[in-house]
């Protein structure tokens, strides 16, 4: 079953996505946040897509912040749009720096990395749930 990983951010929003075995994730896209709901509905649809991992930004002391908050938001909005497919939460804590440090060492300048950065985040969410919870979704 493939599982769809979303790094939700209010302007962009990045996606990534494992291989059917669930167990290879690989950056997809980044949309508008605008578009979200839609382009997720979308590829669940077009991938068969099983299962939503969204990254749930904590903070560094385990609290939840404002931003949590509307994670959670989005993901109640996702619900109507994707049915009975589970959704499940992610730590998503340092994911945004970790990527920008993965592209910095790839040699990309800042303007192409930024472009780049949310869909590397949702891979590194997405690597991270099937590496400890993999088993689980096959």
């Amino acid at each position: 079953m493939r599982v769809l990983a979303i790094d939700y951010g209010r302007s962009k929003v990045g996606l990534a996505v494992s291989d059917p075995t669930g167990t290879i994730s690989q950056p997809l896209s980044v949309v508008p946040a605008g578009r979200a709901l839609e382009e997720v509905g979308r590829l669940v649809k077009e991938l068969g897509v099983g299962l939503i991992v969204i990254g749930l930004p904590v903070n560094m002391n385990g609290t939840e912040g404002k931003m949590a908050s509307e994670v959670r938001e989005f993901a109640d909005r996702l619900k109507g749009v994707v049915g009975d497919i589970d959704i499940v939460f992610w730590d998503e804590r340092l994911t945004s720096f970790e990527a920008e440090e993965l592209l910095k060492q790839a040699g990309l300048n800042w303007k192409k990395s930024k472009k780049k950065v949310d869909k590397i985040a949702a891979s590194l969410i997405l690597k991270s749930f099937l590496e400890k919870k993999g088993a689980s979704c096959r």
